[in-house]
């Protein structure tokens, strides 16, 4: 497979399939440029640091496995990623994941909505673990950003997707599952960006570009429920 440079406008994940226990799934691809680095909270490679690629896997509702970062670091080595990588997974078709782009700030959303709740809710009973049902959002940015300013976007896509789920007429502000992905090049001579707050030059591009791939995710997955 091509490597896609992280610095390309629209950089998108590769859509590849693959069978697990009588199952066809897919997964999408990111092969980053070298030096890139990612601030995310996925299950594989979390955290802020470089990274050489990102997945985002599909798997079957009512996902059995309890070692998913196990399981995602399998597919990776099955698709010959090689380094330090971060990994997400999700009960959502991922063909079906909406992309927007904002001012070089490309935004792709893989909506699973069936599991749908607000974040400060009251405290759980005895009913197990939710199915993975999860939006997940893969940031990439054209420019370097300092490690505040990482944490920040990851901020500022979640307050974007919030606004896009309310606009979407839901009510809620996301699943417990919900992961972000923010990858940016390696810093050059020119130093990092240090705010990408939603008022920010970059911040703004992010929320609208997060804002138009998640709001598009809802409302199609709104169609589907009816």
């Amino acid at each position: 497979m091509t490597s896609v440079p992280l610095h390309l406008p629209a950089p998108r994940g590769r859509l590849r399939t693959r069978h697990e226990d009588g199952h066809r799934l897919g997964h999408l691809v990111w092969r980053l440029a070298p030096g890139s680095r990612v601030c995310s909270s996925a299950v594989l490679g979390g955290g802020i640091g470089p990274r050489a690629w990102i997945l985002n896997a599909q798997v079957p509702g009512g996902y059995p496995r309890l070692d998913p970062d196990r399981h995602l670091a399998e597919i990776a080595a099955a698709e010959g990623l090689e380094g330090p990588g971060a990994g997400l997974m999700t009960a959502a078709d991922v063909s079906a994941c909406t992309e927007a782009d904002d001012g070089g700030v490309t935004a792709t959303v893989t909506s699973g909505l069936g599991v749908r709740g607000w974040a400060a809710a009251p405290a759980p009973g005895a009913d197990g673990p939710l199915p993975p049902g999860t939006v997940n959002i893969v940031v990439t940015l054209p420019v370097a950003l300092g490690d505040a300013a990482l944490v920040n976007a990851v901020a500022t896509a979640t307050e974007a997707k919030v606004q896009a789920l309310l606009d979407a007429g839901l009510d809620c502000s996301g699943t417990p599952t919900d992961a972000v992905c923010v990858a940016v090049p390696a810093p050059g001579t020119e130093g990092t960006e240090p705010f990408a707050g939603p008022r920010s030059l970059w911040g703004a591009r992010l929320a609208r570009a997060v804002h138009a791939a998640v709001l598009e995710g809802a409302l199609l997955h709104l169609r589907r429920e009816r």
